[in-house]
C-alpha cells in the first residue's frame, strides 16, 4: 500500500472523528441519534474514490471497534457495533466504495447531479438498507416499523448530500485525487 493512500485514509477517518465532536440528536422515534458523520462518509467517497474511501471508513469503524470514542457523543467500543446504530456503524466503509466507484466510473462526466445521486444512493438508500434491517433485527421490531422510525434522518441526510456534493465538486476541480495516480504513471510510461 502506497504512503499516499494511507495518508488519505488517516485524513478521512481523522475529519470524520471530527464531525462527531458536533453533538449526537436524540429523538424519541429511534434509538439510533442524528449525527454529521455521514457527511465524512459521502466526502470520503466522493473525493477519495472507491479504494481509499473505502478503506478510510475501514480504518475509521476499526478504530471504533478498539474502543476509539470517535462517533458522535464520545462513544466507541465493540459494544457500539452491536447495538441499535451498528448496521449504519458498519455500512459506512460500503458506502463510501460505492459512492467512489460510481465517481471514478462517470469522472469525466461529472456534474453535481451525479454527486448528488451517487451520494443519495450510496449515502442514504445503502446505509440505510444495512441500518435499518440490522436495526430490525437487534430490536426484534419489524422492518417496516424500523424503517418508518428511520424517516426522521431524511432531511437531515438529503442536507449533507447537497453540501458533500458541492464541496466534493468543488475539491475534485481545484485538487483532484481520483485519477491522479494514473496520470503519474501514463506520464512516466510516456516518459520511458
Amino acid at each position: 500500500m502506497k504512503i499516499r493512500t494511507m495518508v488519505y485514509a488517516s485524513l478521512f477517518a481523522a475529519i470524520i472523528g471530527a464531525l462527531g465532536l458536533l453533538p449526537p440528536i436524540v429523538t424519541p422515534f429511534t434509538p439510533v441519534p442524528i449525527t454529521a458523520q455521514t457527511l465524512g462518509v459521502m466526502l470520503a467517497g466522493s473525493i477519495l474514490g472507491a479504494k481509499r474511501g473505502g478503506l478510510s471508513l475501514l480504518l475509521f469503524v476499526l478504530l471504533v471497534t478498539f474502543g476509539a470514542p470517535l462517533l458522535s457523543g464520545g462513544r466507541g467500543g465493540l459494544g457500539v457495533l452491536f447495538g441499535p446504530s451498528g448496521g449504519y456503524i458498519m455500512a459506512w466503509p460500503f458506502a463510501a466504495f460505492f459512492i467512489g466507484f460510481f465517481v471514478e466510473r462517470f469522472w469525466k462526466k461529472l456534474n453535481i447531479g451525479l454527486y448528488i445521486v451517487f451520494n443519495v444512493v450510496g449515502g442514504i438508500l445503502l446505509v440505510y438498507a444495512f441500518g435499518v434491517t440490522y436495526l430490525s433485527w437487534i430490536t426484534e421490531t419489524p422492518w417496516t416499523k424500523a424503517m418508518w422510525a428511520a424517516l426522521i434522518f431524511i432531511p437531515g441526510d438529503l442536507v449533507k448530500v447537497v453540501v458533500a456534493s458541492l464541496l466534493a465538486r468543488q475539491l475534485n476541480r481545484v485538487y483532484p485525487i481520483i485519477g491522479k495516480e494514473d496520470r503519474r504513471s501514463n506520464e512516466r510510461t510516456n516518459a520511458a
